[in-house]
């Protein structure tokens, strides 16, 4: 006798990518949104008065999108063996040079619709300075840090049981 597993129905899965798509986006905003609130008290400071929360939605929603193309093409997969360290710091890298070329490639496709040119577009994007697009590159690294060390303890603790420990604590070991 075989066993045949049930594949989940195409309705379940949409609603999977969904779900994975609508919190990863979340995730993003909110840590766009801490940016933007610095970025925003740093201005005030100089007289300006500058909070972009709707930029920083558009670009959570768009990150978001990126981040599940990755996902879909299995970017930053290795070998399970040895710490969890390594695939979740592997997965940052990959994802944040993913990241960094998508969104570089959007902005100069808008740029260019926008008869802004390609030299424009990138000093505008990297902040203009080697070490401004360093620091953002640094930033975004620590972003993607916690968000795969998350998935990836998930993963080795099987599904949805990371989730329920963080957010229901109803399978809390006794103490």
């Amino acid at each position: 006798m075989t066993a045949t597993i049930a594949r989940p129905s195409l309705a379940h899965r949409l609603m999977h990518e969904v779900k994975q798509y609508l919190a990863v986006s979340f995730y993003l905003y909110i840590c766009l949104g801490a940016f933007a609130v610095y970025k925003s008290a740093l201005m005030r400071s100089e007289g300006i008065t500058y909070l972009p929360f709707g930029i920083a939605a558009v670009k959570a929603l768009i990150l978001g999108k990126f981040m599940m193309v990755g996902h879909a093409l299995k970017l930053g997969q290795g070998g399970t063996e040895g710490p969890l360290i390594f695939p979740i710091l592997r997965k940052s890298l990959v994802f944040l040079v993913l990241l960094f070329a998508l969104n570089m490639i959007e902005e100069i496709v808008a740029g260019l619709i926008h008869h802004r040119s390609v030299a424009k577009v990138v000093e505008e994007v990297t902040g203009g300075t080697l070490l401004q697009t360093v620091a953002v590159c640094l930033l975004f690294f620590l972003i993607l840090l916690p968000y795969f060390a998350f998935r990836e303890v998930g993963e080795a603790l099987g599904e949805g049981r990371l989730w329920r420990l963080m957010f229901r604590g109803d399978e809390r070991p006794a103490e």
